[in-house]
Order: structure tokens, then C-alpha cells, then sequence
């Protein structure tokens, strides 16, 4: 079993070393599907009849060579708008290594998809129209990838053409960049010249360019350290389905099915249930269908405990040792993703991994400003696209994480229960470096618990 195990894990760690997970985000008009699509073309990552069918639309809309940008925007309206809407997710692989791409919008009232983009993300590229330099939107761009902790950020100032390819005008806007970002405590920036519509210095390098001597966008993609290290995380499993097949053949048969957000769980290991905070042992664990000793995130897994205790969908499999603290007050930064407003006093649905339970906004005591990244202390509502900080009361205990520990147990949502729109994303215990501590009165207005 032994050396079966540890081929399972070298085989692991190998799949994780060669998969990136990446999005692009931008203003609207940066270049960021005619980059995607740039990408997957000069990587020979472009199906025949895909270029055939982009040929033909360009050629339909009056341009003789092929708009690389709809290899990525696919939805009717994004091209006849000529803009992206929603997130377009991309799959592809060169010989160093593979690829999931989220090509996200750039419009102000569609950068709440960042969000759902950037939220698993490895790293992000953000693009600048070198002829504009760093807008509003790039900010909020950089803000949202600081927020959902991307390690790392490639400033990718594109239209470098349209500039007559001057090593002042990059200098200048990577500078301002990197010292906006620098604050917001983004840990890696990365700038790079180029030209999408050209194809400088996003394959192949730029002989525009001789006074750049960095990587291309595929050669940084390529070569980028990525920490898989889930594996060595807080170990957490969400319920997600008890199983219970009660058969002639399994008459005591009772497993707690899941997909493992992070760490290793192994058979024998002590383990707590939250929130009840019942204890036992783990007595085996079925994956696919066989019994294995040892399982780590991602596997999707069935937990069998060798004590019959009480547990639902929505309870949180821990080592005893290593358990997070259940709270009903929950404080945190928040993406403000729907049309309608957040309100303090508000009734919503939280939505943590698996659980979904009743809850208040208490607070609002902060919105971001991201022009100078000063706090707007007690807006009383957030609106979309909007950054702030809320203290929510829920009606039943939770486990969370810090979203620094764990982005995947450390992460929620909030949702509207009348109708189910999800109406922000949360960060526990989340905050910009920038964070001033702010006095703030409590309204214990309408729902208590």
C-alpha cells in the first residue's frame, strides 16, 4: 500500500507543478481577448475550424485579417458589441506546461465577474492601454487580485505600437502600477511591453522592443513557481452527502461523502465535527470506489468514522487537533456583486462550503476608496462592484478559516433569500494593508439571534 501511496502522491504533486490557473483583466478596449486569443494562436493552441470560423467573421464584418479576439468571446452580444461579458474559460497546454485560462470583462458594471474569474486563480494579468496608463478600473482590477490573495500579478501594458514602442512610456505606467499594488501588499508584480494586435513580446520576443530584456507573457506563464500546497494545509472536509446504502451487503454502512477543500486526512487520524464538535477516529476512506489509507484535497472522497454520531450536509470533518473556532459574528471584506444594494439591517443567506444558513448585516463599516485607498467610514450600503468591509450575525454557528489560511474555507456568500441572487462574495477576517481601524455603532435593527 505504501509504495502505491506514494506513487499517488508523486503523480499528484506532478499534475499540480504543470497546471496554472490564470486570469486576464482590464479596462475596456485594453486588448484582453485579442491577447487571450493571441496566446492560443501563436502557442498552436487553435483548432483549424475555430480559425476558419473567426476568419469568416472578421471577414463578414469588413476586416481582412482574422480578429483574434473572438476566439474568446463567444457569446452573440459580446461580438456584436465587440466587448466581453461574461467570464470565458479556455483550456490549453504547450510542452512545459498546462493552462486554465478566464478571460474576464473589462466594463465597470461587469468587473463583479472578476470576481468568479480570479477567485481560483494562480495569477492575473492585468492589462493598461499604453496610451492611457493606470485608470479607476485598473486599480479595482488590482484591488480584487490583492483582495482574493493571487500570488501573483502580471502588468501587461499593451498598445505598445500605438506609443511608437517608447521604454519611457512602460517605465512610467509599470512604475505607478507597481507602487499602487505594492500597497495594496500584492506580493509578486511582473510588468511586461507589448502588443497583442502585433504579437510582441507575448510569444515571441519583440525585435520593437531590444531595450527590454525580460520574459514573454507565454515564457513568464511558463516558467511562473506555482505553490500547490493544499495538500499541506489545514485539513478540511466539507459534508457534502451522508451515505447510507442500508444493502444485505453493507447493512451498517455509513459514510460522510465530500470533497477534501484542503489538506490530508488518513485512516486512524482523530477528527472533530463542526459545529456540534462531536469527536471519533477515521475507520476508513473510500475513493473511487476502493479503500485507501491516506486522501488529500482535491479528492473527492467518503469518510466512514468509527463512531456512529449525528451529521448532516453542511458539518465540517477536522483533525481534532487542528480545528477552526465556530462563531456567529463574522467580520470581513466584501465584493459587491449584484445590482441591488447591501444594506445594513439586511436579511440574507450565508453560504459557507457546504452550509447555508440564515443571516443579518450588522455593520457596514467601511467602503474602499480606490483612489488613495482610504476607508469611507459607515456608508450604510454597498452597490455594485463596490469594496467593503461588513459584520455579519448568522443564526447558526460556523466554521471559518481566515481567508489568509485557506481560501477555500476562509471564502463565502452572501445571498438574497427571496430570490437566491448571490449578492456579494466574502473574505473572513479579511483586510487591505491600508485598513484604518474605524469606530463604528452597531444597528441591531430588525432579525435577532
Amino acid at each position: 500500500m505504501s509504495n502505491s501511496v506514494d506513487n499517488a502522491v508523486q503523480l499528484a504533486d506532478l499534475s499540480a507543478t504543470t497546471l496554472l490557473r490564470f486570469a486576464t483583466a482590464g479596462s475596456v478596449d485594453d486588448g484582453k481577448s485579442t491577447l487571450v486569443g493571441r496566446l492560443l494562436h501563436d502557442s498552436k493552441s487553435v483548432l483549424t475550424d475555430q480559425l476558419e470560423a473567426v476568419e469568416a467573421a472578421s471577414l463578414k464584418r469588413g476586416q481582412e485579417a482574422p480578429d483574434l479576439a473572438l476566439l474568446t468571446d463567444g457569446l452573440r452580444a459580446e461580438r456584436e458589441q465587440g466587448i466581453t461579458i461574461d467570464v470565458a474559460y479556455r483550456y490549453f497546454a504547450t510542452p512545459r506546461r498546462r493552462f486554465i485560462l478566464a478571460d474576464t470583462p473589462g466594463h465597470v458594471q461587469y468587473t463583479r465577474n472578476m470576481v468568479t474569474g480570479a477567485s481560483t486563480a494562480d495569477l492575473a494579468v492585468v492589462l493598461v492601454d499604453a496610451r492611457n496608463g493606470v485608470i479607476e478600473q485598473t486599480r479595482r482590477h488590482a484591488a480584487v487580485a490583492a483582495l482574493l490573495r493571487v500570488p501573483h500579478v502580471v502588468l501587461a501594458v499593451n498598445k505598445m505600437d500605438l506609443v511608437a514602442y517608447e521604454e519611457k512610456v512602460f517605465a512610467k505606467i509599470a512604475e505607478e502600477f507597481t507602487a499602487y499594488a505594492s500597497e495594496l501588499g500584492v506580493p509578486e508584480i511582473t510588468a511586461i511591453p507589448i502588443s497583442a494586435l502585433a504579437g510582441d513580446n507575448v510569444v515571441e520576443p519583440s525585435a520593437n522592443m531590444d531595450w527590454y530584456g525580460g520574459p514573454t507573457v507565454l515564457e513568464h506563464l511558463e516558467t511562473v513557481p506555482v505553490s500547490h500546497d493544499l495538500a499541506s494545509c489545514h485539513a478540511r472536509l466539507p459534508v457534502q452527502y451522508v451515505i447510507r446504502p442500508q444493502t444485505a451487503e453493507l447493512p451498517d454502512y455509513r459514510g460522510y461523502a465530500g470533497q477534501i477543500a484542503a489538506g490530508t486526512f488518513r485512516v486512524g487520524e482523530p477528527v472533530t465535527v463542526l459545529p456540534s464538535g462531536r469527536t471519533s477516529k477515521i475507520a476508513g476512506i473510500d475513493l473511487l470506489g476502493e479503500s485507501v489509507d491516506i486522501a488529500w484535497t482535491p479528492q473527492s472522497v467518503t469518510l466512514l468514522l468509527e463512531d456512529d454520531i449525528d451529521i448532516s450536509r453542511g458539518d465540517l470533518i477536522v483533525p481534532s487537533g487542528d480545528a477552526p473556532a465556530t462563531t456567529q459574528d463574522v467580520e470581513a471584506t466584501v465584493c459587491h456583486v449584484a445590482d441591488q444594494p447591501l444594506t445594513v439591517g439586511q436579511r440574507v443567506l450565508l453560504k459557507h462550503t457546504t452550509r447555508t444558513v440564515k443571516a443579518i448585516v450588522r455593520e457596514i463599516p467601511s467602503r474602499l476608496t480606490l483612489d488613495d485607498l482610504s476607508q469611507h467610514p459607515e456608508p450604510g450600503q454597498l452597490v455594485a462592484n463596490d469594496i467593503g468591509q461588513v459584520k455579519v450575525r448568522t443564526a447558526e454557528p460556523l466554521a471559518l478559516d481566515s481567508y489568509a489560511d485557506s481560501r477555500r474555507t476562509g471564502s463565502f456568500l452572501l445571498i438574497d433569500p427571496a430570490d437566491g441572487t448571490t449578492l456579494a462574495a466574502g473574505m473572513a477576517g479579511e483586510s487591505f494593508a491600508t485598513h484604518k481601524v474605524l469606530n463604528t455603532v452597531a444597528d441591531e435593527a430588525g432579525w435577532d439571534f
